[in-house]
Formats: structure tokens, C-alpha cells, sequence
């Protein structure tokens, strides 16, 4: 059984991210998103609150599971005995960055191999930071993310 690992902090999850899943689901016999938790970060929603959000948005694909994990991806990817991590590239600028990740997780772990996948192009300008900021001015972000997303969004910004 071939198992993907789609790593990310989802704060919160897009159609963007929905593509990359449903993409990588066609791909692979499981895909487990892990939500990151990263105190490096601060994000609106917490972990808890993320993962009820991607669990409802991926409900009817049935090998996808949600999980979170606070420590090295390529170990967590080992526990889970994935063979592939997941990462989205939606432009050039996020190719340094993500290049960079996967030549170390290759040198962590050289038997769990990073597959990069491209959003449909209708979502390639499209990031979290983004639905936050338009929620967050009062705008409609209801063509950005499903609709439990935008209830959790429009709660946060009362």
C-alpha cells in the first residue's frame, strides 16, 4: 500500500489545498494531511479547529485521513510507513523554498521521495494568508474555500 504524507499548516484550508488532495488521492492507495503544529508560527485557527475544517472538506474521499504532528516530517512519515511526501507548487517563487525542503528530507530520509504537484491554475494565485486578509476586511471569500471554512472565517473576524 503506497502512503502519501500532504504536510502543511492549513490556517485555512483552500481549494488550493483541495486539489493538491484530490489529486494526490487519485495517486496513492492513503493520503494522510498533516496539519503542522508549529510554534513558530501563530496561526488564527488552532489545531484542533484546523483539523475539524480539512476532516469536513475531505469527508467523501475515502483514503484520506487527518492527523497532526508537532516534530520532523520524514519521521512522522516513517511511522506512517509513507513512501511519498505531497507538496503544492503554485509558482516559481514557491519552487526555491520547497526545492530546498525536499534535498533535505532526501538526505533525512532517502527512501520516502517528495512529489510535487500543481494546483489547477484557477487556484494558483490562491494561499491562506490571503482568505484571512480578504475575510478579515469583511470581503466574500466563498470562490477561495468550502463553506464551513468561510462560517469559521466570519466567526474569528466578528
Amino acid at each position: 500500500m503506497k502512503t502519501a504524507i500532504y504536510p502543511g499548516t492549513f490556517d485555512p484550508i483552500t481549494f488550493g489545498h483541495l486539489d493538491i488532495i484530490e489529486r494526490a488521492s487519485g495517486m496513492f492507495d492513503k493520503v494522510i494531511v498533516m496539519v503542522a503544529r508549529n510554534s513558530a508560527k501563530q496561526p488564527l485557527f488552532n489545531t484542533e479547529e484546523r483539523m475539524k475544517m480539512i476532516k469536513e472538506a475531505v469527508k467523501k474521499i475515502k483514503n484520506v485521513t487527518v492527523e497532526s504532528y508537532d516534530g520532523l516530517l520524514v519521521e512522522f512519515a516513517r511511522k506512517k510507513k509513507a513512501t511519498a511526501i505531497v507538496r503544492g507548487l503554485r509558482a516559481i517563487s514557491d519552487f526555491e523554498y520547497e526545492f530546498q525542503m525536499a534535498l533535505m528530507n532526501r538526505k533525512l530520509a532517502n527512501e520516502i521521495t517528495t512529489v510535487f504537484l500543481m494546483p489547477h491554475e484557477k487556484y494558483t494565485y490562491l494561499n491562506s494568508s490571503i482568505v484571512r486578509e480578504i475575510s478579515k476586511m469583511g470581503g466574500d471569500v466563498s470562490g477561495f474555500v468550502p463553506v464551513s471554512v468561510k462560517r469559521a472565517l466570519r466567526k474569528k473576524f466578528k
